[in-house]
Order: structure tokens, then C-alpha cells, then sequence
């Protein structure tokens, strides 16, 4: 499959996962159920956004593996503006799969909706803008 076209399908996935996040931060009070949604939706964008940044690297000759290795392309190319904050995400990515208390799940929302969603809709937009260039 042409690089150039697996980057942009990719990243119509991206889009969807990255609005169903959007949309269930705006909702101020959540029920446990919820809050796992929210946990696992920003899991789910996390990986398609790394993913295809990726797929977007290699379609320009950059070929990258492993997540780590991607963000610091991407912060290097400026397809990311805070290479610390998307660290972290990876990082946190893990342990915010196993919040098991409500405390811990609540904290982990508050994380997901001030730290994280801004990182993400900055290389989500980034990523629009250059698919719509291509």
C-alpha cells in the first residue's frame, strides 16, 4: 500500500477516536462507568495518534519503530510542539489502563482532560492540516 495513502486512513481513525474523546471530556460529572470509558477512549487515541504519526514519518523517508522513537521524530520535525508532554502520555498510558479505584480513575480523567487533550488536538490539527494539503 502506497505510504502516502496509509498515513491518511489512519489518520481518518485518528479523527473519530480523537472526537469520541473530545466529546465525552465534555461532560463535567461522571459515573465510574464513564470515567473507564474516557480512560480507555484516551488509550485508544493515544495509540492511533502515535501510530500515525508514524505512518505520516515514514511516507516522507523517515523510517521509526517504537513509540518512544516516533515522538521524538515527531517533536524533531515539529509535527509535535511538547516532546515532555507526549512522554509522559506514553508513560502514563500503561498505568492509567490499571486505575482500579474511583479516586485513582477520577485523577485520571482530571489528567486526561487539562495535561493530555490539549497534546492531542495539537497534532490532531496538525495532522488535519497537512492531510487536507496532501
Amino acid at each position: 500500500m502506497n505510504k502516502e495513502i496509509r498515513w491518511q486512513e489512519r489518520f481518518q481513525n485518528l479523527e473519530r477516536a480523537f472526537i469520541f474523546l473530545q466529546e465525552g471530556l465534555r461532560k463535567e460529572s461522571l459515573d465510574p462507568y464513564q470515567e473507564a470509558g474516557i480512560i480507555q477512549s484516551f488509550e485508544f487515541t493515544f495509540e492511533l495518534s502515535w501510530k500515525t504519526l508514524k505512518d505520516f514519518l515514514e511516507s516522507k523517508g523517515m523510517p521509526v519503530s517504537f513509540a518512544r522513537d516516533v515522538i521524538k521524530e515527531a517533536f524533531a520535525t515539529g509535527l509535535i510542539q511538547d516532546g515532555h508532554l507526549w512522554i509522559d502520555m506514553l508513560e502514563k498510558r500503561n498505568l492509567l489502563s490499571h486505575t482500579y479505584n474511583r479516586a485513582q480513575a477520577t485523577q485520571a480523567v482530571n489528567l486526561i482532560r487539562e495535561r493530555y487533550l490539549p497534546g492531542l488536538e495539537q497534532v490532531y490539527l496538525e495532522l488535519k492540516q497537512r492531510c487536507s494539503a496532501s
